[in-house]
C-alpha cells in the first residue's frame, strides 16, 4: 500500500482515543500518521484491522513475508522514532552518547520490564540472544566433570558458547534428543528429567525451537531443576513478542531474547533478564568504567554503543503495547489455525510442528511430500513473492512458515495456493 493510501486508511480507521502517537512519513511536507491505542474489542479475525496493521510495515511491493523467525521488520513507527534519535545524536554527539540520554535509557528499561512483568533492576538491554547465551556460558563456576543439559534442538549460537567456555574445561555437554512430534509436553519433560544426574549443574533451553517451532516446557523443567539445585537459562529468541510472557511465571533463572523478531525492534537490540538473587552469578562479557558498581547495568556497559537503536527498542515495546500483546498473540494463533486447517486430510503434506496450542504458535513447519524443500521455496518466491525458510536439519525436508501480525488471511491464502500448486506437479 502506498504512503498516501496508508494515511487515508489509517485516518478512517483510528478514531478519537486519547494519547495519540504521531508518525511523520516521507509523503509530503507536514503529513502525519496518527497512532493510537487500538480498541479493546478488536477481534483476531477482523481483517480490516489487521490490514491496517500490515499497512504500517514498509515491506517491498509484492513481497509476502513469512520469515519473521529469521528477521522481523520494524513498523514505520519504530523506524521513524529510531531515525529521530539518530539525528539527535549526530546533532550533538558527545552530549547524548555520555549522559544526555541517561533518563531516557532508564525509561526504556522500565518499559521493557513492564512488558515482561518484572522489576526494572532485572533487565539489561543487550544486542541479541547470542550475546546473552555467551554471557551465561562464561559465567558459572563449573569444573571438570560437571554437566550441562542442552537438547539437540538448541540454536547453534546457544550451543557454541558452551563448547568454547565450558567443554574446554572438561564440563560435559549432555545432548538429549527431542522428538519432532511429541505426543504431549509430558514426553519432553520426561526426557529432561531422565537427562538430569547428580553432576548436572545447568540446563540451557530454548523457549521455542527454531527448527520446527515447538514450545519447550520451561516452567515444568525449571521446577524439576530447582528441586535439585540446578539453574535454568532460556533462549527466547523466537517467543519474545510472539506470546505474552511474564518472566516470573516462566520459572527460569536467566532469560535472553532478541528485539529483531516478533518485538519488531531495531536490529542489534536484545533483552537480558536475570533474577535479582542470581545476578551475582553472572560475569560481564565486557568491562567498562563502572564495573565495580554491581547491578544489572554492568551487563550492558560498553561505554560507546548505538543508543538510537537502544532507545528505538523502547519504541518497539510501545508499538507492541499499542496493538496489545494479548490481541497480537490471539491473532497469531488464529493464523496458525487457519493455515493448518487448509491442509486437513491432504496427504500430500505433513506438518512437522506439533498442533496443540500449548506446543506451538507462530512457527509452523510443513513438508511437501516427495519435493525438495529448497525447490518448493524457490517456486514460492519466484511465482508468488513468498519468502520463507527451508529447514533441512534434524532430518527435516520442510518449509518453516513464520506467521506474524503483518500477515493477512489473504496472504496466507496465497501461500496455501502456492504450496498446493507445487504439490500437484
Amino acid at each position: 500500500m502506498k504512503s498516501i493510501d496508508r494515511r487515508q486508511f489509517m485516518g478512517k480507521s483510528l478514531t478519537g482515543i486519547a494519547a495519540a502517537f504521531l508518525l511523520p512519513v516521507n509523503a509530503g511536507a507536514g503529513s502525519t500518521i496518527k497512532y493510537q491505542p487500538y480498541h479493546n474489542d478488536t477481534r483476531a479475525d477482523d481483517e480490516t484491522f489487521w490490514k491496517l496493521v500490515k499497512s504500517q510495515f514498509s515491506l517491498e511491493d509484492g513481497l509476502l513475508y513469512f520469515n519473521n523467525g529469521s528477521l522481523g521488520p520494524s513498523p514505520e513507527y519504530v523506524i521513524d522514532k529510531t531515525e529521530r534519535f539518530r539525528r539527535t545524536l549526530d546533532g550533538f554527539p558527545s552530549r547524548y552518547m555520555w549522559g544526555g540520554w541517561n533518563d531516557q535509557k532508564e525509561d526504556v528499561r522500565k518499559r521493557i520490564a513492564a512488558y515482561f512483568s518484572v522489576d526494572s533492576e532485572e533487565i539489561a538491554i543487550i544486542h541479541n540472544t547470542t550475546e546473552g547465551m555467551n554471557l551465561f556460558a562464561r559465567s558459572f563456576d563449573l569444573k571438570a566433570g560437571d554437566e550441562i543439559i542442552l537438547a539437540d534442538h538448541e540454536h547453534r549460537t546457544g550451543v557454541a558458547p558452551y563448547e568454547y567456555f565450558c567443554e574446554a574445561r572438561g564440563v560435559k555437554l549432555v545432548r538429549p534428543v527431542l522428538p519432532i512430534l511429541p505426543s504431549d509436553q509430558e514426553e519432553i519433560i520426561d526426557i529432561y528429567k531422565k537427562s538430569i544426574t547428580g553432576k548436572t549443574r545447568l540446563i540451557s533451553m530454548v523457549h521455542m525451537t527454531n527448527t520446527n517451532g515447538m514450545f519447550l516446557p520451561v516452567r515444568e523443567v525449571s521446577e524439576i531443576a530447582h528441586s535439585k539445585g540446578i539453574n535454568v537459562c532460556v533462549d527466547a529468541a523466537q517467543t519474545a513478542g510472539m506470546v505474552k510472557t511474564s518472566l516470573g511465571d516462566l520459572g527460569c533463572d536467566f532469560y535472553a531474547a532478541s528485539g529483531h523478531k516478533w518485538l519488531f525492534g531495531p536490529k542489534g537490540t536484545g533483552v537480558l533478564w536475570a533474577a535479582k538473587d542470581k545476578q551475582h552469578m553472572l560475569k560481564p562479557l565486557i568491562l567498562s568504567n563502572n564495573w565495580e558498581n554491581i547491578n544489572i547495568r554492568m551487563f550492558e556497559d560498553y561505554n560507546t554503543r548505538n543508543l538510537p537503536e537502544l532507545l528505538g527498542l523502547g519504541s518497539a515495546v510501545d508499538y507492541n503495547n499499542l496493538i496489545g500483546q494479548e490481541r497480537k498473540e490471539q491473532r497469531i494463533y488464529m493464523l496458525k489455525k487457519y493455515f493448518r486447517n487448509q491442509f486437513e486430510d491432504d496427504r500430500r503434506f505433513d506438518f512437522k510442528t506439533p498442533g496443540p496450542d500449548n506446543m506451538s504458535c507462530g512457527i509452523q513447519v510443513i513438508e511437501v511430500r516427495g519435493k525438495e524443500a529448497t525447490d518448493v521455496q524457490k517456486h514460492l518466491f519466484d511465482k508468488y513473492g513468498i519468502d520463507c525458510r527451508p529447514m533441512t536439519s534434524h532430518n527435516l525436508n520442510a518449509l518453516r512458515i513464520s506467521l506474524s501480525v503483518f500477515n493477512t488471511i489473504e496472504d496466507v491464502g496465497i501461500l496455501v495456493e502456492g504450496l498446493k500448486q507445487y504439490a500437484a506437479k
